[in-house]
């Protein structure tokens, strides 16, 4: 339950320079005297409306989206509440400049733009006082994202910028998922970089090392979840832009030992699932007439092929309607230069297909219902490929997901023209609305925030000890619930953004059953499900603040 009442012994300047109790001009006349704000703040007391009305003026008058995000990782790192309250009330307008894309554009700028700390730096050299280094952070820690930096969004190895992307993501968790933001925590594992510009860039704010790579990284990996285990029995662990080498046999290695997930690998795989059953609902579309096609088998790949052929069987049907293409062709159980995380979907190659196919080759083929990109190639869903893909599939369901903007495999746009507006289309980054005939159709982002927000609550209120796949299938199934696209497919492939808390809600109750369902948390009921998923929510408002005497 979200505390009414906030004791401190902060006082004066400390008080104001605590984002997690500051109120800034709404400390009331009382609140004033007994912490000692008198005189350090201005005579009028404002509420929080008031404060919003200026912040909106503020951010109105800056010049670009670089400038949007600094902004207003200042006013989080200033008053907590207030940042999550102009969050949350435009949650729509403002992901794209908290979140992607223009994170990415903070994370290569980060040591540029450094204004405060704000999160855990754990480096290498540092790996002999990890539990010394945990100790400096608040006691009620409960949900963790971690990130070591080496493959941030499409962008690659940003060394120590990669903290952006915890920072981000959790304010995500707060903003769509009600998570009260003091029991989280971003980490940055620095472990070096091979990145020559910011080795070479006097600037740059990380340990200046190549990489640790095999046995040394592995260990100290271990000594951290150990020191997070020790300080913070029970934490959600939230893997978060590793690199496909260490991502796939990271979460084999720690999912079944603590409570973690990888959201690259599950989290996508779990927002694309929710799409394709959106999207076959939609266009009363079956995977046994027509396969699904996923372009790109790193770790985001195969981890959206898993979870579908997954729900295919749970559906009843063919674990083999799902084929995965890269660089050189499609996967399948002749090459020989599979990795290992990509071999379980290697099977037999499809009728009428040769090795090294190209996509054009295998849409014209195999003629599926479903195209997924998560290639970080731009432009590589070609026109060819695309009208060769309607020509046999009514409601064609296609997904960019490569990100930022300028990495997508196609633009809505350019996917909506070649179909006749028929394709159901979900991108990875923002994208404007599509007019069709004079029509606007919504362009569905298939951002996680629809999945790891409600994941995480629904892990909190159930007090699931493990994450399992039933959990994730059962998120993918709320969020597919709550679209309209069969009603109206104009409204896109996934919820409206704007009802992001409310789908949250569902999820994280769906979460909870499946948890029980799974083994790893207490029996109780959807009913009881829903009451602690209410509790535990947390809204950005303030409370009243009194000296700790």
């Amino acid at each position: 339950m979200q505390r009414q009442i906030i004791r401190t012994d902060r006082v004066g300047a400390a008080l104001l320079n605590d984002p997690t109790v500051n109120k800034g001009t709404a400390f009331t006349a009382a609140e004033r005297r007994s912490l000692g704000l008198e005189g350090l703040l201005p005579a009028r007391v404002e509420t929080i409306d008031d404060q919003l009305a200026r912040i909106r003026v503020k951010y109105d008058a800056l010049h670009d989206d670089l400038e949007r995000h600094i902004f207003l990782r200042a006013l989080q790192d200033t008053n907590e509440v207030l940042f999550y309250a102009f969050l949350v009330g435009q949650l729509t307008e403002l992901l794209p400049v908290v979140y992607t894309p223009t994170v990415g554009v903070a994370c290569q700028e980060f040591s540029q733009i450094y204004r405060r700390p704000h999160g855990l730096f754990l480096a290498y050299p540092d790996r002999d006082r990890l539990d010394e280094l945990l100790a400096t952070v608040g006691d009620d820690v409960r949900v963790v994202v971690m990130t070591d930096g080496q493959r941030i969004l499409g962008l690659g190895d940003q060394g120590v910028g990669g903290m952006g992307i915890p920072i981000g993501k959790l304010s995500l968790y707060t903003a769509a998922g009600g998570i009260d933001p003091s029991t989280t925590l971003p980490i940055l594992l620095d472990v070096g970089t091979d990145n020559p510009d910011l080795l070479d860039d006097p600037l740059y704010l990380g340990w200046r090392n190549e990489r640790i790579t095999g046995d040394e990284y592995d260990a100290f990996v271990d000594d951290v979840v150990g020191a997070l285990q020790r300080r913070f029995p029970g934490v959600l662990l939230q893997w978060e832009d590793f690199a496909s080498v260490n991502a796939a046999p990271l979460l084999e290695r720690y999912r079944h030992r603590v409570l973690s997930f990888n959201d690259d690998i599950q989290g996508t795989a779990a927002v694309a699932l929710a799409a394709v059953l959106a999207g076959l609902a939609a266009g009363d579309t079956s995977v046994d007439e027509h396969p699904i096609l996923i372009v790109g088998a790193g770790s985001a790949g195969t981890g959206i092929a898993g979870m579908l052929v997954s729900a295919l069987a749970d559906c009843g049907g063919p674990g083999s309607g799902v084929l995965l293409l890269d660089r050189d062709g499609p996967l399948h159980a002749g090459r020989t230069d599979l990795e290992d995380f990509q071999a379980p979907f290697a099977g037999p190659l499809p009728a009428g297909l040769a090795d090294g196919a190209d996509l054009l080759t295998v849409v014209e083929t195999i003629e599926p219902s479903v195209l997924i990109g998560v290639s970080g190639q731009p432009g590589l869903f070609t026109r060819e490929a695309v009208t060769a893909m309607a020509a046999g599939v009514e409601r064609p369901v296609i997904m960019p997901l490569s990100n930022p903007t300028n990495r997508a495999e196609a633009t809505p746009a350019d996917l909506l023209e070649w179909t006749g507006g028929r394709a159901l289309v979900a991108t990875g980054s923002p994208f404007d609305d599509v007019d069709v005939d004079g029509r606007p159709f919504r362009i569905a982002q298939a951002n996680n925030v629809y999945v790891f927000p409600g994941l995480g609550l629904g892990v909190l209120a159930s007090g699931a000890t493990r994450v399992t796949d039933g959990m994730l299938s059962a998120a993918a199934a709320a969020v597919a619930e709550c679209s309209t696209c069969s009603v109206d497919p104009a409204d896109g492939l996934l919820p409206d953004l704007a009802d992001i808390g409310e789908t949250s809600r569902r999820i994280a109750a769906a979460v909870a059953v499946a948890a029980v369902t799974d083994g790893v948390a207490e029996p109780l009921s959807a009913a009881e499900a829903e009451r602690r998923v209410a509790a535990h929510w947390w809204e950005p408002r303030y409370p009243e603040v009194v000296p700790d005497t």
